[in-house]
């Protein structure tokens, strides 16, 4: 098996069919092949298959999605690209580090590169659903790459590092993106009832306790034994009658 094979580009309403035309050409370039399109442009546009020269036929097996979740469902990682620092947007990655901490994980983990929109990029809350953050250093006078660009500059940084690396010994199977979320969903549910988050902003603490527990990074029956014991929470805050007043 070619480890780069369980690696998928997702473009994130991707807004020109030019743009993902030069995706498709950069991928074929870096021995990816694998591409997801979560809403955005047509991409039988003729400027698509203009652009993508000889590698039209990634178009063809492109798959399309209605949202980054359900894009990311079946990946055990998924990286988002920023170009952006900020409150949520911490431990951010080069894309050399990102790729020499991805490669020996692909022996069993699926992968999914992130890339956002051309003019405004991911949001906070699509950046939240990726389990790492990266980014491509760039001058702070002008640091807007092109999309097909920052897709080429990190799948090369993968091809160039893929023939040196190991495959982890008997690895670890992390959850996927869909278990995780399901999740996540149960818990801002829970944590809402019992008072602990702000209805007015749950999201506040929950990227904060997405961070902390991605980086957990938990397998499906760790992820298992959490939903159980929020049933629990849930089942035995029955008669929960308000946030405990200090």
């Amino acid at each position: 098996m070619n480890p780069l094979d369980n690696i998928s580009i997702v473009l994130v309403e991707p807004q020109h069919p030019g743009n993902v035309g030069m995706v498709c050409r950069a991928m074929k370039n870096m021995g990816l092949t694998r591409l997801r399109i979560v809403k955005g442009c047509r991409i039988d546009h003729p400027d698509a298959v203009k652009f993508a020269v000889s590698a039209g036929d990634l178009l063809g097996t492109a798959q399309r999605y209605e949202s980054l979740a359900d894009a990311l469902a079946d990946r055990e990682i998924s990286i988002a690209t920023t170009r952006r620092h900020g409150k949520y947007r911490q431990e951010i990655l080069t894309a050399g580090e990102a790729a020499e901490r991805l490669l020996p994980q692909l022996g069993s983990h699926r992968a999914a590169l992130v890339f956002g929109r051309e003019d405004s990029g991911l949001t906070t809350g699509e950046l939240s659903l990726c389990s790492w953050n990266a980014t491509i250093p760039t001058s702070e006078e002008y640091g807007s790459l092109n999309l097909s660009q920052a897709v080429l500059l990190f799948c090369y940084e993968i091809f160039t590092r893929s023939g040196s690396f190991t495959l982890e010994e008997e690895p670890r199977k992390q959850a996927t993106g869909g278990e995780l979320e399901s999740y996540f969903g149960q818990m801002e549910e829970v944590l809402l009832k019992i008072g602990f988050l702000n209805p007015q902003n749950p999201d506040h603490i929950m990227r904060s306790l997405r961070r902390i527990l991605f980086r957990a990074e938990m397998d499906s029956r760790e992820v298992t034994i959490l939903r159980g014991m929020m049933t629990q929470i849930d089942w035995a805050t029955g008669t929960f009658e308000g946030k405990k007043k200090v």
